[in-house]
């Protein structure tokens, strides 16, 4: 039976949780917070897993991730849970369902949205940027966001589910074919989603540009033909070597300049140079026209995950995505400030946080 959180059963509920919440620039703390209200078309989760993302280590480092975030703020939008209460007017979401978030919800009335590119909406509410999100023991959705999570899916997979979900959105627009040969630079959690769904998309062949060793071994497992340490050999002459003779798509995952700028050089006549990696707000690079006019190359980028969080559920849920292999380790709060902070912990994989 549907439970609906009246203000009764509120006030029997614990009125405060365990939440990380970050009040600026490497300021980020454990401490109790505010259980969230819960609105009459909202879903309160109860936290079950939580992924470390990108966009969380920019904000921390006081850059702007993909939405502003204003401090006090409770980060983190890669989230499944159990469904703990549901408002009044829900009807799609029951208690004790196992669910996970697409964390972007838009407003469905602005131009944006009226206009078929919603993930561009002016009013659009983001859990773990402009609201709270998942980095504490609860959190409250609005019942449009929510996903119920596949049988064979847990909490861990279900969290990766939004990473994924962007991971299509770009892939959609490298236009991949059966065929096609694609190189990958990076291979955290998003380079080892992009080498896999190039795989799903067809590709003949895939390589993957990264330096350390562990994550080459993993790429290798998920289907790479090829994983090249760009810092100790020629990255063409390596490309050559294994049959790269027509490089038609280039995923960029790291984020960086110096990557992107490599992606255009190695990329092929016609190619499509994805640059999927978020870089810092003020960072620029350095491009010759004349390179981009003689091999008529596409550069393309991608924002969010507009519509693609089923999707990747589903992908997920089959077994044909493999969204388990990257995780390093699943931690507490307390652990998530050290998680932020270290470049080196980050190298090791991806990281879940478990409230």
């Amino acid at each position: 039976m549907i439970r609906c959180l009246a203000a009764a059963e509120q006030t029997e509920r614990a009125e405060m949780m365990k939440s990380a919440v970050f009040y600026g620039k490497h300021d980020l703390r454990i401490e109790e917070h505010e259980m969230p209200p819960v609105g009459p078309k909202d879903v309160l989760i109860r936290v079950k897993a939580c992924g470390v993302c990108g966009t969380d280590v920019h904000i921390y480092e006081g850059d702007k991730g993909a939405a502003e975030v204003t401090p006090p703020a409770i980060l983190g939008h890669e989230f499944a849970g159990v469904v703990e209460a549901v408002g009044a007017e829900v009807a799609a979401c029951r208690v004790g369902d196992r669910v996970c978030i697409d964390p972007n919800c838009y407003c469905g009335t602005c131009g944006p949205c009226r206009n078929g590119v919603a993930h561009y909406c002016e009013h659009m509410i983001g859990y773990g940027t402009t609201v709270n999100g998942g980095f504490a023991e609860y959190c409250a959705v609005n019942e449009r966001q929510v996903y119920r999570l596949g049988e064979r899916t847990s909490f861990e997979q279900g969290a990766m589910a939004e990473p994924a979900a962007c991971c299509l959105h770009g892939i959609d627009m490298c236009k991949v074919q059966p065929g096609s040969q694609v190189v990958v630079i990076g291979g955290g959690m998003i380079g080892l989603l992009m080498l896999q769904l190039a795989r799903l998309m067809g590709a003949a062949k895939v390589a993957l540009l990264e330096p350390v060793e562990e994550k080459r071994q993993v790429a290798v497992k998920l289907g790479a033909d090829v994983c090249i340490n760009p810092l100790q050999t020629d990255v063409k002459a390596e490309l050559k070597k294994a049959g790269f003779t027509w490089v038609n798509t280039v995923i960029e995952c790291v984020g960086r300049p110096s990557t992107i700028q490599q992606a255009i050089d190695i990329a092929g006549n016609k190619a499509v140079v994805m640059m999927f990696g978020l870089t810092k707000p003020e960072e620029t690079i350095a491009v010759k026209p004349f390179e981009i006019f003689k091999k008529e190359l596409e550069l393309k980028a991608s924002y969010i995950n507009p519509y693609t969080q089923k999707r990747a559920l589903d992908l997920i849920d089959s077994g044909r995505l493999d969204v388990s292999s990257m995780i390093y380790g699943t931690y507490g709060l307390e652990k998530l400030e050290e998680i932020l902070s270290s470049p080196k912990a980050r190298a090791k994989g991806k990281y879940i946080i478990c409230p």
